[in-house]
């Protein structure tokens, strides 16, 4: 038997057995010994070599225990290696196998282990560096009656994961929740008590290292701001070079509902000219009367709730081009030979050609054939002024010189009676 135990056969399958009991007694010593650390960016962070050592400072010694094999390793030396490296950001290693990182920065996370003499794994950490939460950028939006969305960006970024929890409240009413959406940092509130004046909303953030409740005011009558009107078209009317027909519908968001009327405000322009013109309507479609014929426009539209005026007004609509229609005449036909557009009769079409709610032109509002009509008034009068003072100029000359020839004329009739009553 002991020629068969030392043959190198039976050596080398009992270091093989060996090996594989050590490997898995440290894969248990790793499983059981790892842990996710959280710390406080550009702070001293401590990280102890083994869970007896968690809860204490880096300068306490270490109590004997009562098993000589552990009393043996804690007195150990430890090697601590981050990512599997020896080198290591700044720091200490203190007498009891501790490591402190001094004022550790984003550098200075990862993973960390500490090993015996022979190498062998003791602890495995995992850190991760941060901060903790602070105060929230909190902005509401009422796209309707029924509907509050709240959305939030960070102040301090944290670089930690983090939890939320929403609650909305009005002045005399009780909690409700605000249904979260982590991923897009939002929330909602279905069918909010619009009759409660002012409303609080409450998001607390927390992670590992701390956390943070911002309190955010809301007057929903205030805020509320529908979506912008949808599917604008803007068609020329046939025969009408001076007209344009502006059509839409309710956003989706709002609800087609007569307790809910909205009003719409458009908006229109030359291609080019710096002065817009409005109309304010109710009802889809409207008829913009006087567009500048053969000239490309720009149109656009919003909405707001027609029964509280301290409502927000939507965003515009994108903007549309289109040209007012233009005549095409044939070689056959004559331009005088077409019916003028004052000639067709408003009852000839099924909608009426003005808008139930117009609001005059801005003072600053000047429409281009104005501008046209305005110069041309300028150049006559320009024009008449120069005709005249070139009259008078002609009769202040043809003055001049009837005045030279009576003087002539009277100092010949004097010089002819001087000569006749002279003696001869």
């Amino acid at each position: 038997m002991p020629g068969v135990l030392s043959s190198p056969v039976c050596l080398t399958v009992i270091w093989l057995l060996s090996w594989s009991l050590r490997l898995g007694r440290a894969q248990n010593q790793t499983d059981e010994a790892s842990a996710v650390q959280y710390g406080h960016m550009q702070s001293n962070v401590t990280l102890a070599c083994g869970k007896s050592q968690v809860s204490r400072t880096p300068m306490e010694e270490v109590e004997p225990s009562q098993g000589g094999s552990e009393e043996k390793d804690s007195m150990v030396p430890v090697t601590w290696r981050l990512d599997h490296s020896t080198v290591l950001p700044w720091h200490q290693v203190t007498s009891d196998g501790t490591l402190v990182l001094l004022h550790a920065d984003h550098s200075a996370q990862g993973n960390y282990s500490c090993h015996d003499s022979r190498g062998l794994l003791l602890y495995f950490i995992r850190l991760r560096l941060g901060y903790p939460p602070g105060k929230l950028n909190v902005s509401c939006q009422v796209p309707n009656h029924t509907h509050v969305r709240c959305s939030w960006t960070e102040r301090v970024k944290t670089f930690l994961p983090a939890e939320y929890n929403a609650t909305f409240k009005g002045i005399s009413q009780d909690q409700k929740p605000c249904v979260l959406d982590v991923a897009h940092k939002h929330c909602d509130v279905n069918h909010p008590s619009f009759w409660q004046t002012i409303h609080t909303l409450r998001i607390t953030e927390t992670n590992a290292l701390g956390s943070e409740t911002t309190s955010h005011r809301v007057t929903l009558y205030k805020q509320l701001q529908p979506n912008p009107p949808q599917s604008l078209m803007v068609e020329a009317l046939k025969g009408h070079p001076k007209r344009l027909i502006v059509s839409w519908d309710y956003p989706v968001s709002w609800p087609l509902d007569d307790a809910f009327p909205l009003i719409f405000h458009i908006r229109y322009k030359p291609n080019g000219s710096m002065y817009w013109s409005e109309v304010l309507s109710l009802e889809s479609p409207v008829v913009i009367t006087d567009a500048l014929a053969g000239h490309l426009h720009q149109v656009q539209i919003q909405a707001r709730d027609d029964l509280i005026s301290d409502s927000k007004w939507s965003e515009w609509s994108p903007l549309l081009l289109v040209r007012p229609w233009e005549a095409v005449y044939s070689t056959t036909e004559s331009p005088e030979e077409l019916q003028p557009e004052e000639t067709f009769a408003d009852n000839l079409f099924p909608f009426s050609t003005k808008p139930e709610i117009s609001t005059p032109k801005s003072h600053n509002s000047v429409h281009p054939e104005d501008e046209g009509n305005l110069g041309f008034v300028i150049l006559l009068v320009m024009l008449s002024v120069v005709i005249l003072t070139i009259v008078l100029s002609l009769i202040f000359v043809v003055w001049v010189r009837q005045r030279r020839h009576d003087h002539i004329t009277k100092q010949e009739l004097t010089s002819m009676v001087k000569m006749k009553s002279m003696p001869i």
